[in-house]
């Protein structure tokens, strides 16, 4: 498990909204508002990663992409490495992406299959300056394929002449060609099989310690976000609904969403046994969200007040916060 070293936050978001503007007809053009994040905050140390989880749909990659200015944020505030990126043109925020990196989905669709290994990864240095000279960044390519686990030969080969674990080692090296500090890590493992999955982890883990890496880890496998995780954000429909230390949230959850999702993971000790918990309905739309809290129209123990306003994070201890009004 990773570790937070440094006591002053490296990535501090507050209030980060992404709404989108959705029209339909040709005729009377309908306008409608997407609320893919509403309200979000949290920090993340140096040195550490932040496990993201929740249902698909509920804003993680948006709120992947919004944080790294992929997309524009609607309103909120992103702080890294104590300066307000939110407020900065577009020639001061490519020098800063030079310290913020993503690693995508889809090695598959990721790539340009017209590029051959080395100019894909030649390219970042290419943008960004590093290296004067082509022998430069040759060299510099060749060091990035053996900190993935690849051979020097991999340079003049195009993506489709690679598995899926090996491209998606491809894009771990492009995203570390500019030495980052911050890498938003987009379920990097979900479309790899099984058996590659873990050699993907393990290998971002190491690089992690070896470069003093902080990962923002979006996934959906709550063993594999618990392992790699120093710390674990639950989101249900654009809102942080819990978040706190990685063992205290997989061990002892309180918000009742994060109690189902954990409910639904299978033990694998096969004597032991738990209670699953069944969430009535579907996951609301987010263009029509319930009021109050979110989760309410699904949940075990709604109260009146969750139907009306929606509950803060409340701090339940040092490791943990919740939103929710059993706690207040």
């Amino acid at each position: 498990m990773a570790s937070a070293n440094s006591p002053v936050p490296l990535l501090e978001v507050r209030n980060l909204e992404q709404h989108f503007i959705q029209y339909r007809g040709l005729i009377s053009r309908q306008r409608s508002i997407v609320k893919a994040v509403d309200g979000v905050s949290f920090h993340i140390n140096g040195s550490e990663t932040l496990g993201l989880v929740g249902e698909s749909g509920c804003g993680k990659s948006t709120l992947g992409r919004s944080i790294l200015r992929l997309i524009e944020p609607s309103k909120g505030t992103i702080h890294f490495d104590g300066e307000d990126i939110t407020k900065i043109g577009d020639g001061r925020l490519r020098a800063l992406r030079q310290k913020m990196q993503i690693i995508f989905q889809d090695p598959f669709a990721s790539l340009n299959p017209r590029m051959s290994v080395g100019n894909i990864i030649e390219e970042a240095l290419i943008i960004h300056q590093l290296g004067a000279t082509k022998k430069e960044r040759e060299d510099r390519v060749v060091e990035l394929l053996g900190l993935v686990g690849l051979r020097k030969e991999s340079i003049a080969r195009y993506p489709h002449e690679f598995s899926g674990g090996q491209r998606q080692r491809i894009g771990i090296a492009r995203a570390l060609a500019v030495n980052p500090k911050f890498v938003v890590c987009d379920e990097p493992i979900s479309a790899l099989d099984v058996s590659i999955q873990a050699q993907i982890i393990n290998l971002m883990q190491d690089l992690q310690y070896s470069l003093g890496l902080t990962y923002l880890f979006i996934a959906h496998d709550l063993h594999v976000v618990r392992h790699i995780s120093s710390r674990i954000a639950v989101m249900y429909l654009g809102n942080i609904v819990e978040i706190g230390d990685a063992a205290t949230i997989y061990f002892a959850p309180k918000h009742p969403y994060s109690q189902a999702l954990l409910s639904a993971v299978p033990l694998p000790d096969p004597k032991r046994k738990s209670r699953r918990i069944l969430l009535r309905g579907e996951v609301p739309s987010p263009i029509n969200p319930p009021s109050g809290c979110k989760f309410h129209p699904r949940c075990p123990h709604v109260m009146p007040q969750c139907k009306i306003t929606a509950p803060p994070l409340v701090k339940l201890s040092n490791q943990q916060e919740a939103a929710c009004y059993l706690y207040t």
